[in-house]
């Protein structure tokens, strides 16, 4: 399989992208460009629709990587799959989706600059995200923590995206927050997200161009995970951005 270059981290906010089937293989499909995030660090991989020249119009249930190849791969729902390497196809987002699931990751590194903690894991949906930090003495507070989101949010701070030479990580190393998993390396260069003067940590996800696009949040619960690990589980409030 050829390798997909991944339009969504030079703007993620691409709905819509024209371009050619690279090669298939059973019922997925790579192509030459995609706007669709594969599932990974948490986040899931983006759905919506391949439109085909002809009119057909093929359903893509998840996106991920080949873990051999690195292969960005759409896993197509509908057989048999009319589509040849070559083709000229037409590929929508399930925008929504895909929105709630940036807002929540930009919300989630903001929850990290609160908690002064290692995180120990991390998962995302379009409702809702979850840390788990090893927090030993540490006491957080919902309510507390659900004002502090809201206030940061509510500063509009800007998000921006900076690559740095990997070996920054050996100097330094507070940097990565993550506990058990490392940010890949294989390329020679690392992905930072920072979120104004907020955070600042390695990222390969899709994030909102400013906080005040998250909308309003609170944290629905904190839970024992173990010994000295908790969850901290965030939802939108609402639907409405403040």
């Amino acid at each position: 399989m050829n390798h997909s270059a991944p339009v969504f981290y030079q703007d993620p906010y691409q709905k819509v992208l024209t371009t050619t089937v690279s090669s298939i293989q059973d019922q997925n499909v790579v192509l030459a460009e995609t706007i669709f995030y594969p599932n990974g660090g948490g986040q899931p991989g983006d759905t919506g629709h391949i439109n085909a020249s002809n009119g057909n119009q093929f359903t893509i249930t998840n996106t991920r990587k080949d873990h051999e190849s690195g292969t960005i791969v759409h896993e197509i729902s509908e057989a048999p799959l009319d589509l040849q390497p070559g083709d000229t196809v037409t590929v929508t987002l399930d925008w929504s989706r895909r929105y709630a699931h940036m807002r929540m990751h930009t919300c989630m590194h903001l929850l990290c600059s609160l908690i002064p903690c290692g995180v120990t894991g991390g998962a995302l949906t379009a409702d809702k995200g979850r840390l788990d930090f090893d927090m030993g003495d540490f006491d957080a507070n919902k309510e507390l923590l659900t004002q502090q989101l809201n206030a940061l949010i509510g500063q509009a701070e800007p998000i921006s995206i900076e690559c740095l030479e990997a070996s920054v990580l050996d100097t330094n190393p507070e940097l990565v927050r993550t506990m058990s998993v490392q940010p890949p390396r294989g390329a020679g260069k690392i992905r930072m997200v920072r979120t104004g003067t907020t955070d600042y940590q390695p990222c390969g996800g899709t994030h909102v161009a400013n906080t005040r696009e998250i909308g309003l949040v609170r944290i629905s619960k904190i839970e024992n995970k173990g010994q000295r690990n908790k969850r901290v589980v965030i939802v939108f409030s609402n639907g409405e951005k403040q």
